[in-house]
């Protein structure tokens, strides 16, 4: 069962051809990653997903309603690559202010809290947060409505390794929960954190495979040297 369908999405920003025509599938109830260089188009098909992008045609399908419906508002939990809360504010009036947008108990504030990890900063002012805490704010908020399927665009960047860890075992947990995770980075040594891989380049899609997969169809033993063998057969 798919999660999210695009077909022939063609985006055109600036007057330039962002993507295509790209068609692609991301399995519910899986994490998949959305890999490729910056530049790729990956923000651009994220943004289109949650209903906030232009697009010049085609047809991007979520949960089963057309990308954007009011309907996925709470369906669908959204981090950009700037952390998207206020700066002034704590951690715990952030993330209290929008739980009381979302309609959520005050219960899932400290959930929200606990699962990103900031316990010991919830009192702090986003401000003086570091730029890696300050992402697993906008993190935290995106899970305060319990969403189907949770888009995260770059969500480990500027994080160490511990943290990133714990990260992909939050991912891991909220799949296994039920929840489908749609996740970007530009990080190949992230690709095998992953169930499923979507490797775009230019606005198109090279390939939809499991890691696996890739290793078997390029022969190479490292996910980067299958990117880039990919990108070599088609030159």
């Amino acid at each position: 069962m798919n999660a999210v369908r695009v077909e022939a999405l063609r985006v055109v920003r600036g007057g330039k051809v962002v993507i295509p025509g790209l068609s692609c599938d991301v399995e519910a109830g899986r994490v998949t990653g959305l890999l490729g260089p910056s530049g790729s188009g990956k923000t651009t098909l994220l943004r289109a997903i949650v209903g906030v992008q232009r697009v010049a045609s085609g047809t991007v399908a979520v949960l089963g309603e057309a990308a954007g419906s009011r309907s996925l508002r709470l369906r669908v939990g959204y981090m950009t690559q700037a952390p998207s809360v206020y700066r002034d504010l704590t951690v715990r009036e952030n993330l209290s202010f929008f739980a009381r947008v979302l309609g959520r108990e005050p219960e899932a504030v400290s959930r929200a809290v606990a699962d990103v990890s900031l316990d010991g900063h919830a009192d702090q002012v986003v401000a003086r947060l570091s730029g890696g805490e300050q992402a697993r704010v906008s993190l935290a908020a995106a899970l305060l409505g319990s969403p189907e399927l949770l888009v995260l665009d770059e969500p480990t960047v500027g994080l160490d390794p511990v943290l990133r860890r714990d990260l992909w075992e939050l991912f891991h947990d909220l799949a296994e929960r039920g929840v489908t995770l749609l996740v970007s980075s530009h990080v190949m040594d992230e690709a095998d954190r992953c169930d499923s891989l979507l490797l775009l380049r230019e606005g198109r899609l090279l390939a939809h495979a499991t890691p696996a997969e890739l290793r078997a169809r390029t022969g190479a033993v490292e996910l980067d040297e299958a990117f880039l063998a990919l990108i070599e057969a088609e030159s």
